[in-house]
């Protein structure tokens, strides 16, 4: 009977050690796995909202501004890519205080006139403010490509510095776009273009069309004075 109470005691000092150590194991792995979350938490970055509200991991994302421009076209500036300033793509002085502006004005390429180994393409200016307004003289027309990088070089003038045309609310003016055929020169062609990168008379504000692909062969690209109306 001695052995055998000795024999449990034994036992259930066994059994009690072992649940002690089972009990510290479990607290101490619920601490580790609470450091290693609040760690984890911490070193992960912090979602910021961007300008138009939407999360940024870190804040490193960048929003597009009110003035996105469509996809896969890049906004070209004046200077930039090669694209001509002002004074580089040459548009007529004007001073008139009721110029027509690039603000207040619609761009858009006519039909193209294939004849003689020419190729004339009108660049059609409407007025669309409230007011009427005046053009005189040359635009400056370069073409460039949709990365803002520039083909070529800026269109010369071609023949007189024309009247004022007055414009009212709607109507139209136009100026000629000049190139020839490819081979009627062995000057080589240039690369097509995307766009038509012009200033109007008397401005430092640039305006944009889609060029259709217009591709200047012969070393010849020429501007006209701006007329009135637009050529049927």
């Amino acid at each position: 009977m001695s052995l055998t109470f000795k024999t449990l005691g034994r036992g259930r000092r066994v059994a009690a050690g072992s649940l002690i150590a089972v009990t510290a194991l479990t607290l101490s792995a619920c601490q580790n796995g609470t450091d290693g979350a609040s760690k984890s938490s911490s070193a992960a970055a912090p979602a910021t909202s961007s300008a138009n509200g939407a999360p940024s991991a870190g804040g490193s994302a960048q929003s597009a501004g009110n003035g996105a421009r469509p996809s896969g076209v890049a906004k070209p500036s004046a200077g930039s890519s090669g694209v001509p300033s002002a004074s580089k793509a040459n548009p007529s002085g004007m001073t008139d205080p009721d110029r027509c502006t690039a603000a207040n004005m619609s761009l858009h390429m006519g039909r193209t006139d294939i004849g003689a180994g020419n190729i004339r393409v009108p660049l059609v200016f409407t007025n669309k403010g409230k007011k009427a307004c005046s053009l005189r003289g040359f635009p400056g027309v370069s073409l460039i490509q949709r990365d803002g990088s520039s083909v070529g070089t800026p269109a010369s003038r071609e023949g007189g510095a024309g009247g004022s045309v007055r414009l009212q609310p709607g109507q139209s003016a136009h100026a000629v776009l000049h190139t020839v055929n490819e081979g009627v020169s062995d000057i080589p062609c240039w690369k097509n273009s995307q766009i038509v990168f012009v200033y109007p008379p008397g401005s430092k504000d640039s305006m944009t069309t889609g060029s259709s692909g217009l591709r200047v062969c012969g070393g010849t690209f020429t501007v006209t004075t701006v007329e009135a109306g637009v050529p049927s």
